[in-house]
């Protein structure tokens, strides 16, 4: 049974989503002490947590970036902030998808399901090798002969696919499906905000160049 960590301060939201994911046949795992979230979740281990930014003590984005330097768990953070600037921050500190309040629950549910599905299913190599990279997809790492960087869930899948395609361009559209399996969710911000991110780690290893945007038509490896 997967377990799902639920943080949020609203009793009445949180009640509603132990229920549900009761009901949908998930262990929810309830955090009500929010001064060291990330020690609860080391200890728990959940497959995946509903982070609400509006928490008591410290914001669901400072928790997010404590959380990701730790541990790799997938996190959808689950907020009435319904800004721009709100969900792309979040995404780039490494939370896996962003859904406002009031929610549809069918698509809370194939949000959860999707991202759970993302971490825990492809099989694939643990090594690609192109364009003078070295990507470990188990270690979540990618090296060249200047250094190793780490990558978030995000960025190692886009890099993923590019590798696997070096030389093609890949289309914004295939990525976004690498990405969330579904074309239903394209969020092309979260696309490119992504990108921008994983060339700047790519920049640090010397290979700033490396991957292209083919206007109108995507990226190349």
């Amino acid at each position: 049974m997967k377990q799902i960590m639920i943080i949020e301060d609203d009793c009445s939201t949180r009640e509603e989503l132990v229920l549900l994911l009761k009901n949908e046949g998930y262990c929810p795992l309830i955090v009500e002490d929010f001064t060291n979230v990330r020690r609860v979740a080391e200890r728990e281990r959940p497959d995946l947590i509903l982070l609400d930014i509006g928490i008591p003590g410290r914001d669901g984005f400072s928790v997010c970036a404590d959380l990701q330097r730790s541990m790799e768990v997938p996190v959808i953070f689950v907020t009435g902030r319904d800004s721009g600037s709100d969900e792309v921050r979040a995404l780039s500190l490494g939370g896996d998808d962003y859904i406002t309040k009031p929610y549809s629950v069918p698509v809370l549910l194939a949000r959860i399901k999707s991202v759970l599905r993302r971490s825990t299913g492809a099989s694939q190599p643990e090594v690609l090798e192109a364009g003078g990279l070295r990507l470990n997809l188990t270690k979540g790492s990618v090296s060249s002969a200047a250094g190793t960087a780490a990558l978030t869930r995000n960025e190692l899948r886009i890099l993923a696919c590019l590798m696997e395609h070096a030389g093609e361009i890949v289309s914004r559209a295939d990525l976004i499906e690498a990405l969330w399996e579904s074309k239903i969710y394209i969020d092309d911000n979260t696309l490119s905000v992504n990108v921008t991110r994983l060339r700047g780690k790519l920049a640090e290893l010397g290979l700033p160049e490396l991957i292209k945007t083919r206007r109108g038509m995507g990226y190349q490896l």
